[in-house]
C-alpha cells in the first residue's frame, strides 16, 4: 500500500494513520504537562525501547516488576499514539514516564509552558536506516521499504514515517531549554551502559547504590531485555507485525549498516549528512 493510503500528513511529516487517528492527535495537542514528567524522545529505531525500559527501573529503584507487570507501549506510552487516549494518564501518579518520536517544532503547548525533563536519544543515522529498512518489510502498518535504493533515497529526503532524521535531531539539539534536556547516543549506551545509566539517575535526581545502578544496566542489556514478552513485541498479533520476516528486538548492534548499505551508497549517505548538517556543532560518537 502506499504512503496515501496509510499516512497521514500531521504537520508536515508522515505518521501512521492506523496509530495515530485524529483524536489522539488532538488529545495530544491539548495534553497538560507536569514540571516532573520524564520524556523519551527519539527519531524511530534510535532505542526508544530500549529506554522504555532503562527508565521505569530507574524510576522503581531496580524493581523488576516495573517492566514485567505492563508491556511497554502501556508503561511508558506514545503521547501521540491512539493508546495514551484510553490509558487515563490524567490520573497516573508522579513522576510519569512518556514517550514521542515528534519533532521539536511538534511540541504541543503544554511542553513549553511546564518545561519537563526530556532524555534525548541519537543513533547513527546509517544504523537507524537499516534498523528501519528491516522493520518496514514487517510492521503491517508502514509503507513497504521496497528496493533498499528506493528506500535511502526515501529516507534521506524524509518521506518516510516521522519525516527527516536531520531535521528531527537538529530541531531538538537547538532547544532553548538545554539544562532540562539530557542528550545521549545510542553509541555511548552500547559502549558502556552502565555508566549510561549511572548518567540518567543524576539527571532524573534519583539516588541509586552502585550495586543497583549495576542490575538494571546488567538487565536492559540487549540480549536480556530481548528474553522480556512485555518488551520484545511478542505480544502483538502478526497482523501488524510479522516476526518470523524480522524480529523486532533483532540484533541491537553498532555497525550493522555495513551489512547492508555498499561502499557507494555510504559515501552518499555521508554526503548528505555533511551537507545537512553543516552547521550542527554537537560531537556526534559514531564514525
Amino acid at each position: 500500500m502506499t504512503e496515501a493510503e496509510l499516512y497521514t500528513v500531521y504537520k508536515g511529516v508522515f505518521v501512521p494513520s492506523h496509530l495515530h487517528p485524529q483524536n489522539s492527535l488532538k488529545y495530544y495537542e491539548e495534553f497538560t504537562f507536569r514540571p516532573d514528567d520524564i520524556l523519551i524522545v527519539t527519531y524511530p529505531k534510535s532505542g526508544t525501547t530500549w529506554m522504555q525500559e532503562i527508565l521505569p527501573l530507574i524510576m522503581s529503584g531496580g524493581d523488576p516488576a516495573s517492566v514485567e507487570t505492563l508491556p511497554n507501549w502501556d508503561r511508558v506510552p506514545w503521547m501521540e499514539e491512539m493508546r495514551a487516549c484510553v490509558l487515563n494518564l490524567e490520573e497516573r501518579p508522579s513522576p510519569r514516564i512518556f514517550a514521542t518520536h515528534f519533532h521539536y517544532n511538534m511540541m504541543p503547548k503544554s511542553f513549553f509552558e511546564v518545561r519537563p525533563k526530556v532524555i534525548y536519544v541519537m543513533r547513527n543515522p546509517k544504523d537507524v536506516f537499516t534498523s528501519s529498512f528491516h522493520y518496514y518489510g514487517m510492521a503491517s502498518y508502514l509503507v513497504d521499504p521496497g528496493p533498499k535504493a528506493e528506500f535511502l533515497r526515501k529516507f534521506l529526503d524524509g518521506q518516510i514515517m516521522f519525516g527527516s532524521w536531520f531535521d528531527h535531531v537538529k530541531g531538538w539539539l537547538a532547544s532553548d531549554n538545554k539544562e532540562r534536556v539530557m542528550y545521549i547516543s545510542y553509541e555511548e549506551m552500547k559502549m558502556d551502559l552502565k555508566d549510561a545509566v549511572t548518567r540518567m539517575v543524576q539527571f532524573l535526581g534519583k539516588s541509586l547504590e552502585a550495586d543497583v545502578i549495576e542490575k538494571i544496566a546488567d538487565r536492559c542489556l540487549f540480549h536480556n531485555m530481548k528474553q522480556n514478552k512485555m518488551s520484545n513485541y511478542s505480544l502483538v498479533g502478526r497482523e501488524y507485525m510479522d516476526q518470523e520476516k524480522s524480529e523486532f528486538l533483532r540484533k541491537g548492534i553498532v555497525g550493522d549498516w555495513k551489512n547492508l548499505l555498499t561502499v557507494a551508497e555510504s559515501e552518499h549517505f555521508d554526503q548528505v549528512f555533511r551537507d545537512k548538517m553543516k552547521d550542527v556543532k554537537y560531537k556526534f560518537l559514531w564514525d
